[in-house]
């Protein structure tokens, strides 16, 4: 597998030396050009600073100027980070929706502005800059999550940032891995927590600088029995980065993160089970479980002042497994009465090999008196995915992914290959105001191949083209009493998944002209601060989304069959505030020991169909009007953090509008509970804090305070069409950190 990984990447690391001599001939010019780098003195304040926080203009070979961005600093905020709560941790980013269908926080399912949750599949999804979706073109889904004690920050980026990062309508989000002492040769660190319903949680943590190398390496292990009955599950991940500086001008950074998890899958209930007790189970012998390995290689080369380069090399290789029983909720599973045994579970299982090259520089230059900014660069991507469905697996109980007869049902390859080219110009007109303006050229195919049991091959569409221009420009005005003002338009597209193609039996068939999604998202803005005790962001947003992917009925002389093909388009507008006062700053100037914040993260999401159908009881209904599925109408988290020198606690009340689960826009459940609305719901966290000096820490964290019985969604998706999933009740887990 290394040999091939490296056989990928070759031909770039020749590109980077082409383009490194090219460069070196023009460095006598741009000696005379002064320029202030302020990058490290940007990251600076982002550390020190509690609030929320925006991205700076420029930050490397990243362009920030003119976009909705936010830094979440996970060290100096109260939130549960055993086992990623994401109505804490995403708590002042305004917008944000998850999922949270089974409590074990190992996968994150977040999205904004009525896009899918699901695996987080309508973000480019980032790991110290390293693209994890496990395959941007055939399943975009994040599989990989590190645990949140590694991570010293969380960039996200909204979906102006599409020019830069690619497809996704949903924007970037980064996950920055916390970095090794630069003071002493080595640190231990070690946080270990109990919690409700058995959960059990260790993480362990080395780094250090050792002259010019600079290392941080972590392994953490979290096991728990579950909120409800045969939800259990066993975590671990392991990650080692190494950055090495050749000199002052050339550096290397070279990482491995790994991840695995077993969860033991409960089913769906219906929504009488739901009212009778949420925390029952209609399923004991389901299971999903990922492994995930994500290499990565990175350089970076100041050429001089005015120029910078940056390369990545990375990898998202492993595999998404699952066995399950998969019927509907009113579908028990029980011993067969004329085997004596229970029923053959279904096995599924994709194997990825995902890498990505990328090449990006930066380059400031003067024209008429002011300093500008170019970032460009070149991105290829070579994926293939192979999807294993429908196999016949054992009749046991336990998690095993074994069949008993070999054949497979599907046996897919989805295979990739995308070059990617972008530009763009940050132009300072004045002082105070920027302007930016940029391209993207996507060129590349997918090419599908495979066996579908009885499933003529001829009805299978092989080949999905790939080839979009897209265009995005932006202009930005600071004020000099910190208040600025910003606005860009940015195209967006999403490619047709393998999901999408895939016909689950033969009266399905699949469009062969089936496009991809397209669209645009534009935002108008205004942040700042007021003196040093408020910090307020406030954005309105529009976000259309063409050619969006459904099922239709159509009727001709071979009969009455589903159509899978582009069947409408939509567009979600309305707004995001955040707003932080800090009341003790505001009115008195005695604020060394005594912190007190309060804060509100709120957004009215505005989301309808333009045009489109869907079929309902076997016809087709117009839904031209009706709310996107999934999309409630207002999510508002608001709480007050108060602290005294060491202790902090914070309390935070988390409320999500009601939405519905299917473009119908149906309002009472069917039987099984996989359509209905979904009500909203009111929740309530509670987190305290201690830090004695920098060594011992102390955290108590209660999850849904008054044990509020709710549910996020009726999935159609994983876990499977089986009915809602209920999230979870009242939990407490108590942490301890020790750093020496």
């Amino acid at each position: 597998m290394g040999f091939k990984y490296c056989k990928q990447n070759c031909f770039v690391a020749i590109i980077i030396c082409c383009f490194i001599g090219s460069t070196q001939a023009q460095q006598n010019q741009e000696d005379s050009i002064k320029v202030k780098d302020l990058d490290s003195i940007h990251i600076i304040s982002i550390l020190k600073n509690i609030t929320l926080q925006t991205l700076p203009a420029v930050n490397g070979t990243y362009l920030y100027a003119a976009k909705k961005t936010e830094v979440i600093k996970l060290q100096k905020l109260d939130v549960n980070l055993v086992d990623r709560n994401p109505r804490q941790i995403f708590g002042k980013v305004p917008g944000i929706f998850g999922y949270e269908n089974d409590g074990s926080g190992n996968q994150t399912n977040i999205s904004s502005r009525a896009l899918d949750p699901h695996r987080s599949w309508e973000m480019n999804v980032r790991h110290n800059d390293a693209m994890v979706n496990s395959d941007l073109y055939g399943y975009p889904a994040s599989h990989f999550n590190a645990p949140m004690e590694s991570i010293e920050r969380i960039e996200i980026v909204r979906g102006s940032g599409a020019l830069q990062y690619g497809a996704q309508f949903g924007g970037m989000m980064n996950y920055i891995t916390r970095e090794g002492d630069s003071t002493r040769p080595v640190t231990f660190e070690t946080r270990n927590a109990v919690g409700s319903f058995g959960l059990i949680s260790t993480y362990n943590a080395l780094g250090g600088t050792v002259g010019k190398l600079n290392y941080y390496a972590y392994a953490n292990y979290r096991r728990s029995n579950g909120y409800r009955e045969n939800s259990d599950y066993q975590y671990f991940a392991g990650h080692v980065h190494m950055n090495y500086a050749f000199s002052q001008k050339f550096r290397m950074r070279v990482e491995y993160s790994y991840m695995d998890y077993v969860n033991h899958v409960n089913g769906g209930l219906t929504d009488s089970q739901f009212a009778e007790d949420p925390r029952q189970s209609t399923r004991n012998r389901n299971y999903y479980s990922p492994t995930i390995h994500v290499p990565m290689i990175r350089f970076d080369y100041d050429v001089d002042p005015s120029l910078q380069i940056n390369f990545i090399s990375s990898a998202v290789l492993g595999s998404r497994n699952s066995v399950q029983f998969i019927a509907a909720s009113t579908v028990n599973d029980t011993i067969n009465t004329a085997t004596g045994d229970y029923n053959p579970r279904q096995v599924d299982r994709d194997f990825y090999h995902s890498y990505s090259n990328e090449l990006r520089a930066r380059k400031n230059y003067r024209l008429w008196g002011m300093q500008h900014t170019l970032v460009g660069g070149v991105r290829y991507i070579n994926n293939n995915l192979n999807r294993k469905q429908l196999g016949k697996g054992t009749t046991g109980t336990d998690y095993d992914l074994s069949l008993t007869d070999p054949a497979w049902g599907r046996d897919m390859y989805f295979k990739t290959q995308n070059i990617s080219i972008f530009a763009e110009n940050l132009f300072q007109i004045t002082p105070e105001l920027t302007a930016t303006i940029g391209l993207r050229r996507e060129q590349g195919e997918t090419h599908m191949t495979g066996y579908i049991y009885n499933y003529d091959p001829e009805k299978i569409p092989v080949d999905i083209p790939h080839k979009f221009t897209l265009f995005g420009a932006g202009a930005q005005y600071q004020f000099k009493n910190n208040l600025t003002f910003f606005a860009n338009f940015s195209q967006a597209y999403r490619p047709v998944i393998f999901s999408d193609i895939i016909p689950a039996n033969s009266l399905i068939r699949i469009d062969p002209d089936l496009k991809d999604a397209t669209g645009y998202t534009s935002e108008l803005g205004v942040r700042g601060k007021a003196g040093n005790f408020l910090d307020f962001n406030l954005t309105l947003y529009n976000v259309r989304y063409n050619n969006r992917v459904g099922s239709v009925v159509i009727t001709d002389n071979s009969g009455s069959y589903t159509y899978r093909t582009n069947t409408g388009n939509s567009r979600a507008s309305g707004f995001e505030l955040y707003a932080e006062l800090q009341p003790i700053k505001w009115l008195t100037s005695y604020q060394k020991n005594y912190r007190l914040s309060i804060f509100t993260s709120t957004a009215w999401i505005h989301a309808r169909y333009l045009s489109g159908s869907s079929v309902g009881g076997g016809v087709n209904k117009d839904i031209t009007g009706n709310r996107v599925q999934v999309s409630p109408e207002w999510i508002t988290k608001n709480g007050v953090t108060a602290g005294y020198k060491g202790f902090s606690t914070t309390f935070q009340f988390s409320y999500t509008g009601k939405a519905f689960a299917d473009a119908l826009n149906t309002v009472e459940p069917n039987p099984a509970g996989t359509v209905g609305l979904i009500p909203a719901y009111g929740v309530f966290d509670w987190n305290f804090s201690y830090h004695f000096r920098k060594y011992v820490s102390l955290n108590l964290s209660v999850n849904n305070l008054f044990d509020k019985h709710y549910f996020t969604e009726r999935p159609w998706f994983f876990p499977g069409p089986g009915g809602l999933y209920p999230s979870d009740g009242r939990s407490v887990i108590l942490s301890v950190g020790l750093s020496l």
